[in-house]
């Protein structure tokens, strides 16, 4: 018989920038409240990297202390992923950047851009190159710049967003561990509702797109959260259906952090309002680095064989939920 390979995380880093914008500074440049930010999307403030500095930067720093604690060389990993929006370039990727910054010397490299959802998906893709064999450490790293796409004139959608960067090793297991199923989704008409309009091949940049603020993340508010909250606890039921989890059976979900009453919404319809994972409020919406940097500010909660849910929603719209067993009792870095 065949032995059944598996893959579990061994290991997570994590990095957000020193810088702090907070409600405060916001309401000096558009009309808002701390009050009416903290009511509305739950969130004080947030972490901005220095222009000049990309998505790259902070993937090297969570990856760099990824391999400081789990004393991995960099050279024996064989793949790198990176889970990002906000590249620092169209092209290269920002996964060769970090591989090169870190002396991933014999790593393969791409990104994947699923949005909001981009670390779930990166996390099936990595799972399926070690169930295959011919990888047996990988490294997902996943996060984004968003404050260079987030318009500052925009009251609705200025507070939301931050930057930081989370970063997971991946390797082999015969255990019943690791990553277990995922179900992840696609519907295109979200389009209208949640983009950016300028700076790709239909809306290519000019002196018009600047002006009218096309390069700016665009967000139709109602409408997302309804679809975040209805997908996202779909998605999360059907996992738990598939495996014949109950509430009981779950020890964290680990929600995407978008907005803080979309997570109290999803978590009362769960009915797992006390194991819910959220850093919302002093990170903001890192979009595919919110799910990362939560387990990696969890992680010395966590237990080996935790059943953990993680759920996400971004713009395409893309969704989805991931069963993880949790490989190793953490331990605070």
């Amino acid at each position: 018989m065949m032995r059944k390979i598996n893959a579990m995380i061994t290991g997570i880093g994590g990095y957000v920038p020193e810088d702090v914008l907070t409600n405060d500074d916001i309401a000096k440049m558009v009309d808002t409240t701390n009050e009416w930010i903290l009511t509305r999307v739950g969130i004080s403030e947030r972490r901005v990297l220095r222009d000049g500095l990309g998505t790259s930067h902070m993937g090297t720093k969570a990856v760099e202390q990824l391999l400081a604690k789990t004393n991995t060389k960099a050279e024996e990993i064989e793949a790198l992923i990176c889970a990002t929006t906000t590249p620092d370039y169209f092209f290269p990727t920002a996964a060769s950047m970090i591989a090169h910054n870190t002396g991933c010397i014999n790593a393969l490299t791409f990104d994947m851009q699923a949005a909001c959802t981009g670390f779930l998906y990166a996390l099936e893709a990595a799972a399926n190159f070690i169930r295959s064999g011919r990888v047996k450490k990988l490294i997902v790293v996943a996060g984004d710049t968003m404050t260079s796409i987030t318009d500052y004139t925009d009251r609705t959608t200025c507070p939301l967003f931050g930057d930081g960067c989370g970063a997971v090793l991946i390797e082999p297991t015969e255990e019943d561990l690791g990553i277990i199923d995922a179900i992840l989704k696609t519907d295109g008409n979200g389009l209208a509702h949640l983009n950016m309009k300028g700076g790709g091949s239909a809306f290519r940049a000019t002196h018009d797109t600047v002006d009218k603020r096309l390069h700016y993340v665009y967000q139709d508010g109602q409408t997302v959260f309804k679809h975040a909250v209805l997908f996202m606890t779909s998605a999360s039921i059907a996992i738990c259906e598939r495996y014949g989890l109950q509430r009981d059976d779950i020890d964290w979900i680990v929600p995407h952090q978008a907005n803080k009453r979309i997570i109290d919404a999803i978590a009362k319809r769960l009915g797992v309002e006390d194991k819910v994972m959220v850093n919302i409020q002093k990170l903001g919406n890192t979009s595919a680095g919110t799910i990362p940097l939560c387990l990696w500010d969890y992680e010395d909660k966590l237990k080996k064989g935790d059943n953990l849910i993680l759920t996400a929603f971004g713009a395409g719209f893309t969704w989805g939920a991931v069963y993880l067993k949790w490989a190793y009792d953490g331990q605070k870095a």
